[in-house]
C-alpha cells in the first residue's frame, strides 16, 4: 500500500478542514462559486448532476471489473461494495441538505 492509501483518512480530514476554514475565512468565495456557469448551467446544479450521472454506470464498472480481473477478484468486490456504500452516503447527504435548508437564504425565482 502506497503513502497516499495509508494516509487517505488524513487527506480526507485535511480537505474537509480546508473547506470549513475557507468558508469561515472567505464566505463570499462560495457565493462567487455559486454564481459560476458552465455551458449555461449553474455550477451548483452542474456539479451534483455530473456526480449523479457518472455514478449511474456502476453496472458497466462491475462488468468490466469481472471481465478484466475475474469474478473472485478484489476489483469486482470493490465495484459491488462501492455501490452498496454509495447509496447510503448519497441518501445521508440528501437528508443533511434537507435538514440544513434553513441555514441558507431562499433562491430568488427568475
Amino acid at each position: 500500500m502506497g503513502l497516499f492509501e495509508r494516509l487517505l483518512s488524513l487527506w480526507v480530514a485535511l480537505a474537509i478542514a480546508a473547506g470549513v476554514a475557507l468558508g469561515l475565512a472567505a464566505p463570499g468565495a462560495f457565493a462567487a462559486v455559486a454564481g459560476l456557469e458552465w455551458a449555461g448551467v449553474n455550477l451548483v446544479v452542474a456539479a451534483p448532476a455530473a456526480m449523479i450521472g457518472t455514478s449511474n454506470f456502476f453496472e458497466l464498472a462491475v462488468a468490466v471489473a469481472i471481465s478484466l480481473f475475474g469474478l473472485a477478484s478484489g476489483a469486482a468486490l470493490a465495484t459491488v461494495v462501492g455501490v452498496l456504500f454509495e447509496v447510503p452516503v448519497m441518501l445521508s447527504l440528501v437528508a443533511f441538505a434537507n435538514r440544513t435548508r434553513g441555514w441558507f437564504p431562499a433562491a430568488s425565482e427568475a
